[in-house]
């Protein structure tokens, strides 16, 4: 019999890792943690690598995880079996495994505990499973959900969008880099792995229609990828690039500067990348370019998205996407009005 969630005293959450699209598609599910078991110390437990919510995104999650242990080593090899216990001599109330991989789960189960839920193996480990019938959804952000419903037995509905408190100070500074009235569009041509990036004279000439059009192109780069900084200044020198500019220098690359400056975007194309998340996060509608990588599992927190997808053009390489199709939507996407900004 399932304790009840008043009682509930520890929980411990493992995942393999967090980046920063990861972080901010899991922040409901942090959220929940609380809300479904508010005496509870929460514990997040990174197997393999490190958490954002332990950086970037620790303004969000700070007053919500009690506890961020990284690069714990579970996970890594099923030798792990014949070891020693994880986590040696704690103990948890409820052990909640996010990922599917069997073997994982095993080691992660390892973990002393009283409850353990994880869906590995249609959830053959796990003290609490779901109804007959159940189907795991595609979609990580509801698979996390799924998962606190069923270690709760309480109700979470996928929220639509998130309301961050942003630190006013960020907020202050992206007011101030995109002031003056002027009808902004973001491009965002980077992302984590090169195959999932839409070449980037490609976004220019994008950028190029959407000031033609009235609009004043912004581009959004990272640090991996600031020696695009100079082709895009020689070939659209309307574009602006804020990340770039000695305002923001103090913020360095600080990822909810960037959500503060979605709120501040008529639109905005990216690819498949954190910073597509961000912008979605921060209210930006959104046109977001798919090659590689599956849509239906990591879709950025928005009801306000337009989807292209390389495979519609034959091929799953990013470069199959034509110009004209991704100007068409953006320009579709720009004549349903300005995003009103507070």
């Amino acid at each position: 019999m399932r304790k009840p969630a008043s009682e509930i005293k520890s929980v411990l959450v493992h995942v393999g890792l967090d980046r920063l699209g990861d972080g901010l598609l899991k922040l409901p599910f942090v959220r929940g943690l609380k809300a479904a078991f508010p005496n509870a110390h929460v514990t997040w437990l990174c197997g393999k690598e490190n958490s954002v919510y332990g950086s970037t995104l620790a303004p969000l999650a700070e007053d919500l995880l009690d506890e961020i242990i990284e690069y714990a080593g579970v996970g890594e090899s099923p030798k792990e079996l014949l070891g020693s216990r994880p986590l040696s001599g704690r103990s948890f109330d409820l052990v909640i495994d996010t990922q599917r991989n069997f073997w994982i789960a095993l080691a992660v189960r390892r973990i002393r505990h009283k409850a353990f839920v994880s869906p590995a193996a249609k959830f053959l480990l796990s003290s609490d499973k779901p109804p007959a019938g159940y189907k795991f959804p595609k979609a990580m952000q509801r698979q996390m959900l799924d998962l606190l419903e069923i270690a709760s037995g309480q109700r979470f509905d996928t929220p639509a969008s998130l309301d961050l408190d942003l630190p006013d100070g960020h907020i202050a500074a992206a007011r101030s880099l995109l002031a003056d009235g002027q009808s902004y569009v973001a491009f965002a041509p980077g992302s984590g792995g090169r195959p999932k990036c839409w070449p980037l004279d490609r976004f220019i000439a994008v950028a190029r229609s959407a000031h033609e059009h009235g609009h004043t192109p912004v581009f959004l780069i990272g640090p991996q990828e600031e020696v695009w900084a100079d082709v895009i200044r020689a070939e659209l020198p309307e574009a602006r690039l804020p990340l770039q500019s000695n305002a923001a220098q103090a913020f360095d690359f600080d990822p909810l500067l960037t959500i503060a400056l979605g709120r501040y975007l008529a639109a905005a194309v990216s690819n498949d990348s954190g910073i597509a998340h961000m912008l979605a996060v921060g209210g930006a509608p959104l046109v977001a370019l798919y090659g590689p990588t599956v849509y239906e599992k990591f879709p950025p927190m928005t009801d306000d998205i337009t989807v292209i997808r390389a495979e519609t053009f034959g091929s799953r390489e990013m470069s199959a996407i034509p110009v004209d199709a991704v100007t068409s939507a953006l320009l579709e996407r720009l004549a349903l009005g300005p995003v009103s900004a507070s």
